[in-house]
C-alpha cells in the first residue's frame, strides 16, 4: 500500500517535470528542443530506475523480516519442544522416585512385621517355657518323695533340664518321669546327681 502511494507521487512528479520541460522546449529553438527531449527521456529513465530500485529494496526488506519471523518461530518451537521434553523427563524421574519410596516403605513394613512376629513368637516361647518350668516345679514339690529334694528346673524350647541332688536312682527316675508327663515338654535332660551314702527312701 505504501509502495503504491510512492509510485503514484513519483509518477505525478515525473509528469509535472515533463510538462515543465515541454513548456520550456516550446519556447526554445529547434536544436535545443532535441537536447531537451533527450534530457527528458533520461530523466524519465532515471526516475523509472529509482522507482524500481525502491521497490526492490522494499521487497528485500519484507523478505528479510519474513525470514526473521520464521527463524524466531522455529526457535520458539524448538524451545517449547525442549521444555516439553524436560517436563516429561522430570515427571518420569519423579515417578521413579515415588515408586522407589513406596518399595522401600513396603520393605520396611514387611521387616517390621517380621520383627513383630519374631518377637511375639519368642515371647510366646518364653512364656511357654516359663509355664512348663512352673508346672514341673509344682509337681515335684507336691510329690511326697521329691518335695524336699533340691531340684532346679530350667526349660528352653520345650526341653526341660533337671539339676540338683537326689538320694537315689529311683528318685531321679521319678523326677524325670514327672517332668516328662507335663504338657508341652519335648524332652527332659537329666543332670541330677545321686547321694550314695544315703539309703533310698523308696
Amino acid at each position: 500500500m505504501k509502495t503504491s502511494s510512492i509510485n503514484l507521487s513519483d509518477k505525478l512528479f515525473a509528469i509535472g517535470c515533463i510538462s515543465a520541460v515541454l513548456g520550456l522546449v516550446a519556447c526554445q529553438p529547434e536544436g535545443q528542443a532535441e537536447k531537451a527531449g533527450q534530457k527528458i527521456d533520461k530523466a524519465v529513465e532515471n526516475l523509472g530506475q529509482n522507482v524500481e530500485q525502491s521497490a526492490d529494496k522494499t521487497s528485500q526488506k519484507i523478505e528479510a523480516v519474513k525470514q526473521s519471523i520464521e527463524q524466531q518461530a522455529e526457535k520458539t518451537g524448538a524451545s517449547i519442544d525442549k521444555a516439553g521434553e524436560t517436563s516429561n523427563e522430570a515427571l518420569e524421574k519423579a515417578g521413579k522416585q515415588i515408586d522407589q519410596a513406596i518399595n522401600n516403605s513396603e520393605r520396611r513394613i514387611e521387616a517390621a512385621k517380621d520383627s513383630v512376629v519374631d518377637s511375639t513368637k519368642a515371647t510366646s516361647e518364653y512364656l511357654d517355657d516359663s509355664v512348663i518350668t512352673a508346672k514341673i516345679k509344682t509337681v515335684l514339690l507336691n510329690d511326697d518323695f521329691l518335695k524336699l529334694a533340691p531340684i532346679d528346673v530350667t526349660t528352653v524350647d520345650g526341653v526341660a533340664t533337671l539339676r540338683g541332688t537326689v538320694d537315689s536312682e529311683q528318685m531321679a527316675a521319678r523326677a524325670i518321669g514327672l517332668a516328662n508327663s507335663q504338657e508341652h515338654v519335648k524332652s527332659v535332660q537329666n543332670q541330677l546327681t545321686i547321694k550314695t551314702s544315703v539309703p533310698s527312701k523308696l
